[in-house]
């Protein structure tokens, strides 16, 4: 492939590069970031493709928010796997990308299951690419050739990618279903999450009761908001099992926090303890409860319907070679099944299954089984006519 290949590292440069690639129907972006000693992603390198234009952008030189005409423009931006590439974006630049098109999301609806790109381009457009610096250094400077090579890579067949996925989607006349997804996690909201619900993502703090619940949830916020005013990772601020075990001894003096599960020394001088200290006495005194997961009386009641709802969702998306992932997930079902808002009664989803458990509900549509196992919709029986 013979591009124009540029390397971006004044802001000048970076206009004129935005300027030219804005008036573009359409651009391949992706990024590189680190964020293993930092809280937020640091954006290391955005590569950027319009026809046979290839461009490195080094946001270590110049300020990633110029991006913002570019991303705000009419064109189409053309990712694969994209949900942290936006992430970092929405961080650095300020905002993401007006339309955008996946081509990991978009693969999903023809038969592939959250393929790399690698898989993807070897699969549709039979070329190998490298692998050899997908964990390299980002950060370090100047890129080697072979970072650079790889960086490129990236972005040079996802246009190719998009026109063979189009031409699929157009086919199985899925495009409008493809357009609704990638809107859908476009719209995602980006950014910092609410510190009182970080302890949910700590594998053993659903586990505690009463008052260590509620320590658990303050001391997880309070790790949270630490190191987001840090800008380090969290378990720099406080690992999760001293987490726990603080949450779980309740201590009330820095002598008690000592014999804590996980605690060591940086724990217990000045300020730290103090804040600590202080988390576990606002958090005993709360009441947390802890969302269902499952496990309320209304999802035990509808477990069988779920159960039977999910494996007709497993056969309809094998059927129609639709990743069963992007169809529905456990909670959409229940919130359908218990009368509440759910994804699956509006847009591609109600229009592939939804509709059908809708008939389900009704009593209109029953599922029996065929002879070789698979489930099945038929049409329920009128009992007046036996």
């Amino acid at each position: 492939m013979n591009l124009a290949e540029h390397f971006v590292d004044d802001d000048a440069a970076l206009a004129d590069v935005v300027a030219e690639v804005a008036r573009a129907p359409l651009y391949s972006l992706d990024t590189e970031f680190h964020r293993e000693r930092t809280y937020f992603p640091r954006l290391a390198l955005v590569q950027l493709q319009w026809g046979n234009t290839n461009v490195l952008v080094d946001p270590l030189a110049v300020d990633p928010r110029g991006l913002a005409p570019l991303l705000r423009s009419d064109g189409l931006a053309v990712l694969h796997a994209s949900q942290q590439d936006l992430e970092v974006l929405q961080y650095a630049v300020g905002c993401v990308p007006s339309r955008m098109f996946d081509t990991q999301l978009a693969a999903g609806f023809i038969g592939y299951s959250t393929p790399s790109l690698a898989n993807l381009v070897q699969s549709l457009l039979k070329i190998t690419l490298s692998k050899n610096d997908r964990l390299t250094d980002w950060m370090r400077r100047p890129l080697t050739k072979s970072q650079s090579e790889y960086a490129r890579s990236d972005v040079a067949y996802l246009e190719q990618l998009y026109l063979r996925i189009s031409a699929k989607l157009a086919e199985l006349q899925r495009t409008s279903w493809v357009q609704q997804a990638c809107e859908e996690l476009r719209q995602r909201p980006w950014g910092e999450s609410n510190p009182d619900d970080a302890w949910l993502r700590i594998k053993d703090a659903r586990r505690l009761k009463g008052a260590s619940r509620g320590a658990a949830q303050a001391l997880a916020a309070w790790r949270e908001r630490r190191a987001m005013a840090t800008n380090v990772p969290l378990r720099r601020v406080m690992s999760d099992i001293a987490l726990v075990g603080i949450a779980q001894a309740l201590p009330a003096s820095t002598e008690a926090l000592a014999h804590a599960r996980g605690v060591d020394e940086r724990y217990l001088g000045g300020s730290l303890a103090r804040e600590i200290l202080a988390a576990v006495r606002e958090g005993r005194e709360r009441v947390v409860e802890v969302e269902s997961n499952g496990h309320d009386p209304l999802e035990k009641r509808l477990h069988p319907a779920v159960t039977l709802v999910t494996a007709w969702i497993g056969e309809l998306a094998n059927k129609h070679q639709i990743d069963p992932k992007l169809v529905a997930t456990t909670r959409d079902i229940v919130a359908l099944l218990a009368g509440g808002d759910s994804r699956l009664a509006e847009g591609w989803r109600r229009e592939l299954v939804g509709q059908d458990i809708e008939a389900l509900l009704k009593g209109e549509s029953g599922l029996s089984f065929d002879r070789e196992g698979r489930l099945r919709l038929i049409p329920a029986k009128d009992p007046e006519r036996g």
